[in-house]
């Protein structure tokens, strides 16, 4: 390690500075929108940190070494946070933006005579460092700012949504029996709580991705009169396809709202993906220390590639491709189910049709 690499580089900062913004808009598509990338950017902050790196007039001490790190650490996530504010950039923007400033800074700094070893080193170790504290900050702005943007997404569509509700059910209140609009305002009643549903599964998925646990309320459930209603409920909307297998009295401490998002999902999936016309079959048992859940429905099988799939967030099968939704009914079912400390899994096979399990553990009252 020499002054001269720190010396060249700060006496050439402006020089790479300017070649490197040319390089960036004609090689990153992104930067296209923005008056500079100089100006707002972290760079020259960063050439100066690195001018010192690179200088051995500085006495490294423990603590000037804990300093350096902070302050390196700091401008690169600088960076990244400037850059997760513009919309057009991606984390592959981002990292190209550091190969450039690599290749502009060994470029500018050999041209009168090459680099020592040890000061290439520096340059590379420098740069390695500076991307990952600038990607690990464009993440976390960049989850920030999605959460921001779907919290008040869902706020604002939840407004004119509960008007249209309220007016509904008004409208429903006023229909004589027997009038032939009822059926309308019953259905345009059901599609709201559709609407309504998945917007709050848009949500609660946007704070699981966001590492934020569900927001859930326990009290005492009997479980047994939750999978009534909602098979009595679902039998409104689906026909008299759904069959209660239930021990007496099954009681816990639980969620009830989430509950019975759980077993409304699960059920309303084995209507649209179940052989047409075929009971749904829910049972419900316990043990000494396990309450237990099974959602059957006759049908195709699901195959096993598709069941490895299944509980990821957006993804969707082959045969769900054709149904509303956001593919997030099963990602969130699996999720509210483990905030009780209990599991979901699937098993589906030929001849067989498909279950889907839901072990909790059995909580005293």
């Amino acid at each position: 390690m020499s002054n001269q690499a720190s010396d060249r580089l700060k006496q050439n900062a402006e020089k790479i500075m300017r070649i490197w913004e040319k390089r960036a808009r004609d090689q990153v598509s992104a930067s296209t929108h923005q008056d500079s990338l100089v100006l707002q950017d972290s760079l020259p902050l960063y050439l100066n940190q690195l001018v010192d790196e690179l200088s051995n007039r500085i006495v490294r001490t423990s603590a000037r070494i804990t300093a350096d790190e902070v302050e390196s650490t700091r401008i690169g996530k600088l960076h990244g946070h400037e850059r997760a504010g513009y919309a057009d950039y991606s984390m592959t923007h981002l990292i190209f933006e550091y190969h450039l400033l690599r290749q502009v800074i060994f470029q500018v700094l050999e041209e009168e005579a090459p680099l020592a070893v040890q000061d290439r080193d520096i340059i590379i170790g420098s740069i390695e460092q500076a991307v990952n504290d600038a990607a690990t900050q464009f993440s976390e702005t960049l989850r920030d700012i999605q959460e921001l943007f779907m919290v008040t997404l869902t706020h604002d569509l939840r407004g004119p949504l509960n008007v249209v509700k309220m007016g509904t059910q008004l409208t429903l209140r006023r229909l004589e029996r027997g009038d032939t609009h009822i059926d309308v305002a019953t259905r345009m009643i059901g599609a709201v709580n559709r609407l309504d549903s998945m917007i709050q599964n848009l949500l609660d998925a946007s704070r699981l991705r966001a590492g934020q646990s569900l927001k859930i309320e326990f009290e005492e459930c009997n479980l047994e009169v939750l999978v009534q209603e909602v098979a009595e409920d679902l039998s409104f909307a689906y026909g008299e396809r759904f069959v209660v297998v239930s021990d007496a009295d099954i009681r816990t401490y639980c969620s009830r709202k989430e509950m019975r998002r759980v077993i409304e999902n699960l059920a309303i999936n084995a209507v649209k993906y179940g052989a047409p016309s075929t009971p749904i079959t829910l049972t419900l048992q316990q043990t000494e220390t396990q309450i237990s859940l099974t959602i059957h429905n006759e049908g195709d099988p699901i195959a096993l590639d598709a069941q490895s799939i299944l509980f990821q967030q957006f993804r969707r099968t082959i045969a769900a491709e054709e149904q509303t939704g956001w593919g997030l009914g099963l990602f969130l079912a699996k999720n509210i189910t483990e905030a009780h400390k209990g599991t979901l899994a699937v098993e589906s096979a030929e001849g067989k049709g498909t279950s889907f399990m839901i072990h909790l553990p059995k909580v005293l009252l």
